[in-house]
């Protein structure tokens, strides 16, 4: 039966504003009764106005959850999953949680140490021989902490001719960081964000299991706790029910759809719902977890240290900080147009949940919003604005001061064709009137800004460093930034 345009816009407005509570494990969904109530339905109104401007059968928006005491005090849905055939996005919409999915990793890792079958100081050559032999030995404490020097994928691949849109296999990350040639900086020196190193111990739960990286995780994790509608998505083909599309922003007033074809198992890839993830948050907070013991879930807050003693904020798949006097531990997401955010506040048994399917919302600063509407009472004061600059991580690119004016004959120095024995790609550098440009054959072309002599930026290389002879003449370039530094490109010509 079909029903008039207006009727049919009206019904879809329902089904998002509507709010939906769900019978879970160990989760009540009931409110207290007087005055307990009526605050938490005023809360509730206050969550609907943070989302109002995606709260509209013409946007995508976000699954949006609140959890506290073991009770879901909000589960709604605001905007589309699907713009096209007009689905609203509710608390059973399945989202890919991007990098939010790195705590699931860590805890596949805690498991198998405690079962045993691996140590944090192995050698990850141990697990992993197809690893390069880089002279320093990384062991798998480094890949969970982000200390071993490993470059991140998405940098090293889009360098490479990767377009994110391609299909991205995790076969394909794989064979990259088997063939990466040097590091970063020298393992637990530094700490730098590498999803690569999370897909490293993926494959590292998976040979040490003798199950699938997948399989692995269905059965020690979603299972025992009901997690029914997730999954790690290894084949970027598979159909999934309730999947939300992921949008760009608007292009001439039109949104556009921000395909993803990604399989980056361990740094990435899991899809999801704000209802399973309730039980994965009710994981932490209770005293008796249904996946782990009390003290290994206790083990995945213990950050990281650098071999200089300095202990760094990330933990095992997660940040560990402070917001306005309370403990926070968090995580963010970002891939194609989908954006997330799990944030807990474990002293408080509070948590929050944002899944969105359009790369126009900021979940992080949503969360804190809807934190500080649920924990008024426990907040401290707002802090006075920092004066002090972040720090540029080492070999990182710095803004560009543009007080370089290189005439064309100085160009012309650093024309050529330059090759990554690493990445197996060329680039030829070519002068255009009074500009360097870079060219390659499935980029094509882009312009590298000068900054002094012998450097240079543009993406996707970041900061560029260009390397001369005895004789003065070019004959090197590395690609430097916070993920990706010092990769290197000889000039073959």
């Amino acid at each position: 039966m079909s029903l008039p345009a207006t009727a049919l816009r009206l019904f879809v407005v329902a089904l998002v504003v509507s709010p939906i509570l769900i019978n879970q494990p160990k989760l009540q969904t009931t409110t207290p009764a007087g005055q307990a109530a009526t605050s938490a339905t005023e809360l509730s109104r206050k969550v609907d106005e943070l989302f109002k401007q995606w709260h509209s059968p013409d946007s995508p928006g976000a699954a949006v959850l609140v959890v506290r005491d073991g009770r879901i005090e909000h589960a709604k849905g605001y905007g589309m999953a699907n713009l096209e055939h007009g689905v609203p996005i509710r608390p059973d919409t399945v989202i890919d949680i991007a990098s939010v999915s790195k705590q699931f990793t860590a805890m596949a890792i805690a498991l198998l140490e405690a079962d045993r079958k691996l140590s944090l100081d192995d050698d990850v050559k141990r697990h992993l021989p197809e690893l390069p032999d880089f002279a320093h030995r990384i062991t798998v404490r480094h890949l969970v902490h982000h200390t071993s020097g490993v470059r991140d994928w998405p940098g090293t691949m889009s360098i490479g001719g990767w377009s994110y849109e391609d299909v991205m296999s995790f076969s394909q990350i794989l064979r990259m960081a088997f063939h990466q040639r040097e590091l970063n900086f020298k393992p637990g020196d530094a700490y730098a964000y590498s999803n690569t190193g999370y897909n490293l111990l993926a494959e590292i739960v998976a040979r040490t299991s003798g199950k699938s990286f997948r399989q692995f995780c269905d059965e020690r994790i979603f299972q025992p706790l009901r997690m029914t509608r997730t999954h790690f998505h290894d084949d970027h083909g598979e159909v999934v029910v309730n999947r939300a599309e992921s949008y760009r922003p608007p292009v001439d007033g039109r949104i556009r759809h921000a395909v993803s074809n990604l399989t980056a198992l361990g740094s990435s890839s899991l899809f999801t719902t704000i209802q399973d993830l309730a039980k994965w948050i009710e994981n932490f907070h209770s005293a008796k977890p249904v996946v782990g013991t009390a003290a290994l879930v206790a083990r995945l807050h213990e950050r990281g240290r650098l071999n200089s003693g300095e202990q760094i904020a990330y933990a095992f798949g997660q940040g560990i900080g402070e917001f306005r006097g309370l403990r926070v531990v968090n995580h963010t997401g970002g891939w194609a147009g989908y954006r997330s955010v799990l944030e807990r506040f474990p002293d408080e048994r509070f948590g929050v949940v944002i899944l969105a399917n359009t790369a126009t919302m900021n979940p992080s600063a949503l969360a804190r919003q809807i934190a500080t509407l649920y924990l008024a009472d426990r907040l401290g004061p707002v802090p006075a604005p920092s004066s002090n600059p972040a720090a540029t991580p080492p070999g990182a690119a710095t803004p560009a001061t543009g007080a370089w004016r290189p005439s064309a004959a100085d160009l012309k120095a650093y024309a050529g064709e330059y090759r990554s024995a690493e990445l197996l790609t060329s680039y030829v550098l070519e002068v255009r009137g009074e500009e360097l440009v870079a060219r390659h054959f499935r980029t094509g072309e882009f312009r590298l800004r000068p900054v002094e002599r012998d450097r240079f930026q543009g993406q996707p290389f970041g900061d560029v460093r260009f390397v001369r002879d005895a004789g003065g003449r070019v004959t090197t370039f590395t690609a430097n930034s916070d993920r990706v530094r010092g990769l290197r490109f000889d000039r073959r010509d």
